[in-house]
């Protein structure tokens, strides 16, 4: 574990979440731009998705890149990458946008399996001013440069405080 400080945990009310989830639905169906599925980026992409796919009317899957298991990446990106090819519209949801790595990988794994890169598109609640990457839809953004809050879901609530607490610190330039 690092020697930083005790990170500032944020924990968002389970009615903030739906606010937000609400506010994403809506700047997309504002948008005119309607998926075909939306797919749920593990693990906290899940429950926002699980909500956006009632909001949007539409089906909802899941990938997990942060297991590093190809069957629930590799793979599953290659069928979306040529679903979005044959013309089906993708709408990624995670939770937040931080680094940007996430969604560059999947951008960059969608890309090399041949998808069309316009029927796809990037959702989450919390975007970071400096990511690496944009997204396409936020409820809310943040700038990580003055804001070292960690947000905690209120799916990660449930867990244990020193998992919550291991999991902040091991990513100390998010909170330095």
């Amino acid at each position: 574990m690092s020697n930083a400080a005790a990170p500032q945990l944020h924990p968002i009310a389970h009615e903030d979440f739906v606010a937000d989830t609400q506010a994403v639905a809506e700047a997309v169906l504002r948008e005119g731009w309607t998926p075909d599925f939306v797919i749920g980026i593990g693990r906290g992409g899940l429950v926002p998705a699980v909500f956006l796919s009632h909001a949007l009317d539409v089906p909802m899957l899941s990938i997990d890149v942060s297991a590093q298991l190809p069957d629930f990446a590799g793979d599953l990106l290659a069928k979306l990458a040529a679903k979005s090819a044959a013309g089906a519209r993708l709408l990624f949801v995670d939770d937040i946008n931080d680094s940007g790595a996430t969604i560059a990988e999947i951008r960059r794994r969608l890309a090399e399996a041949g998808s069309e890169r316009a029927a796809v598109r990037f959702a989450v609640l919390i975007d970071n001013l400096g990511s690496q990457d944009r997204v396409d839809y936020r409820a809310r953004t943040i700038d990580r440069a003055s804001d070292k809050r960690w947000f905690v879901f209120p799916w990660e609530a449930v867990g244990a405080p020193a998992t919550i607490v291991a999991e902040a610190l091991s990513v100390p330039e998010r909170l330095a």
